[in-house]
């Protein structure tokens, strides 16, 4: 049985171009003499479509575009993931035809409604058949979810069948393609049967899809491995346990490459080509830039200078070196003047209420002021502006809403301060793009004389795991002490993690690498009475 597994990259809501997707893998299953085809979950619609699904007028482009890939089946069994409309009832659906006629649907049974998934919304459970014989084969299909829950995955596994196919839409997040693969080798090996697992690729809003399709002989050895972040046709002889491995990449790869795909469709999937973004001479911009550059090219990307008095020759000087080695255009902006401008507006009226004392606020001002010349800039040239700001430090507040938070999308939005580090050497790896200097000087926002980080936060080694340990293992207060932190240090922290909250919600969209992102994945009141202490 030589199947064709289609890793494509589906658009949200552009069913006609889905539909092209899977007519040209149809006609390339065609081609390679294959006889099953086996694409995405929801592939005619993208995942998540969300409140899409309630509109009549998607859900009737949905049901032509199933009667026409129905109508173009052939010798090749296609089967192929899709919403479906009955009585009211909407299902997560997956269609197997073949010869032009319809071979039987398959209704997904496991709803997922946990972090990005919201299928409870939406879908029916179904109920009916979850076997197929066609061309005298028992084809065996689950649906995403389906794959994961033991208790149905048990009570289906007695059932004959000669292969096991998983359609999916499987968001990345670290180190998920060695879940995906060891729960696959469990599945195949209880069913006693080949496994095969479609996964789509591409970015959308924050999830991106990282692909990793592969496939499973009866005994649980990987017979076929798809490539990661990347579209692509892997074809398995599930019988003759014949197939391609493609390596999975490194962890600090797989960030990279994540980070790259979301950047690259969340511009290019919402109209737009160019970007810019405010490089500052630090870690931050300077890994966001090299990210946009590898993502648009280096011909797509501004790059904005805007120095203060605050600013140390190293940072301007950092920032040029970064602009010659991506080789991008720049201009500089410096704020002086526009600072002063507003600092004189306002000093009077400081002054009436004895507030004449520079403080936290003079420093936002400066952020302010950048962050209207940037969109200023985005405005004029239709360029998108990209935030630098990372996980750490939207966290713990230590951003200015309206300043540096300005724009529409923050690729490290879910990369930790000390991940940025590691990802700036990562790239580095071949030839230097991000200035040695840039990575190893100690990080300053350089709003006020000699400002350091430090001096508002703890060492980021310190606060990044403090804050992983909270956020992603879900630890108490009392645990994380326990393992040595100090009891003031960690109580600071979460304090500062629940009053963020307010400028979370208002921050642009960024790209999820973790299990518990902020958005989708944790989703907390803005305004609530629990604070947690130690005792």
């Amino acid at each position: 049985m030589k199947i064709m597994m289609a890793q494509v990259a589906p658009r949200v809501g552009d069913i006609k171009f889905n539909t092209r997707l899977v007519l040209g893998a149809m006609q390339r299953a065609e081609d390679a003499h294959c006889d099953m085809l086996v694409l995405p979950e929801l592939v005619l619609t993208g995942y998540p479509p969300e409140d899409l699904l309630l509109r009549h007028a998607f859900m009737r482009e949905v049901d032509e575009a199933v009667a026409q890939i129905v109508a173009n089946a052939r010798q090749a069994v296609v089967v192929f993931g899709h919403p479906r409309l009955v009585d009211g009832d909407l299902f997560n659906s997956a269609t197997l035809a073949a010869n032009g006629k319809l071979v039987g649907v398959y209704d997904k049974r496991a709803l997922p409604n946990y972090g990005v998934f919201d299928e409870l919304r939406y879908f029916t459970a179904g109920s009916g058949a979850d076997v197929f014989e066609v061309h005298g084969w028992r084809i065996g299909v689950g649906i995403c979810e389906d794959l994961w829950d033991d208790e149905l995955a048990e009570s289906v596994a007695s059932r004959p069948r000669d292969v096991l196919l998983n359609l999916n839409a499987s968001p990345f997040h670290l180190d998920k393609q060695l879940e995906r693969e060891a729960l696959m080798q469990r599945r195949a090996v209880r069913f006693g049967v080949p496994a095969v697992y479609v996964n789509p690729v591409g970015g959308q809003d924050e999830i991106v899809f990282d692909g990793g399709s592969h496939a499973m002989d009866a005994s649980g050895v990987l017979l076929a491995r798809a490539p990661m972040f990347e579209c692509a046709d892997v074809l398995v002889d599930v019988a003759a346990s014949c197939g391609e491995v493609t390596p999975m990449p490194d962890t600090m790869s797989q960030i990279h490459c994540a980070l790259v795909l979301g950047v690259r469709d969340y511009v290019r999937r919402n109209g737009c080509s160019q970007v810019l973004i405010g490089l500052s001479g630090g870690i931050d911009s300077a890994l966001v830039a090299a990210l946009a550059v590898e993502a648009l090219g280096a011909e797509q990307v501004l790059g904005v200078l805007m120095p203060s008095r605050y600013s140390s020759d190293h940072s301007i000087s950092d920032a040029e070196a970064l602009v010659a080695n991506l080789g991008i255009e720049s201009i500089m902006l410096p704020i002086e003047s526009p600072v002063a401008a507003v600092d004189a507006l306002l000093a009077e009226s400081f002054a009436m209420w004895g507030l004449s004392a520079a403080d936290v606020t003079e420093e936002n001002v400066q952020a302010r002021i950048r962050g209207l010349l940037l969109m200023a800039v985005s405005n004029k040239t239709g360029r998108m502006l990209l935030t630098t700001g990372n996980k750490s430090e939207m966290a713990v507040g230590y951003a200015t809403l309206y300043g540096d938070m300005a724009g529409g999308f923050a690729p490290l939005k879910d990369v930790y301060k000390t991940q940025a580090f590691a990802l700036a050497r990562h790239i580095n790896r071949h030839a230097v793009l991000i200035p040695e200097s840039t990575i190893s000087k100690p990080p300053s926002a350089e709003l006020r004389p000699d400002q350091m980080d430090s001096d508002s936060l703890p060492d980021y080694a310190v606060l990044d795991e403090i804050l992983q340990s909270y956020i992603e293992l879900g630890q108490d207060m009392a645990h994380i002490a326990a393992r040595g932190f100090e009891s003031g240090l960690v109580e600071r922290v979460i304090r500062m993690l629940y009053i963020a909250e307010y400028k979370r919600r208002q921050a642009p969209p960024g790209v999820k690498i973790t299990q518990k992102a902020f958005g989708r994945d944790r989703r907390y009141p803005i305004t609530h009475g629990f604070r947690e202490h130690l005792a």
